[in-house]
């Protein structure tokens, strides 16, 4: 085991303190790499969409869980609404979205698409 994580996030009030990100901000600390190619999470329920999403980010190799996420909302802890709402447009979600300055937020893109040095994650 390279690193473990608890959910923490009544106790510090901070709504992205789940156990999943916890443990990878730690395994990624330890071994000094933002890419966790060869690591496996082991959780005792299936990922949040943000767990999983940081488990994409952090090409994790393989996940394994111990409950799934309609026993969770069972229990009161439902992802449903999150779900449905990433395959709604941006503009129609609960809390909408708007796309600005779309020819300028390109740029930052743009820039670090020619930067020679880069870390490509």
């Amino acid at each position: 085991m390279i690193a473990s994580g608890v959910n923490s996030v009544a106790a510090t009030n901070d709504p992205t303190a789940h156990a999943e990100v916890a443990a990878i901000r730690a395994a990624c600390q330890k071994l000094g790499t933002f890419q966790l190619h060869e690591c496996e999470l082991y959780a005792s329920c299936e990922p949040c969409p943000m767990c999983l999403g940081a488990i994409y980010w952090a090409r994790l190799k393989a996940v394994y869980f111990a409950s799934s996420r309609h026993a969770a909302a069972a229990a009161g802890f439902d992802d449903a609404r999150i779900y449905e709402e990433l395959t709604l447009p941006p503009e129609v979600r609960s809390i909408p979205s708007r796309l600005m300055l779309a020819s300028r937020g390109v740029e930052p893109f743009e820039e670090w698409a020619r930067a020679a040095s880069k870390a490509l994650y």
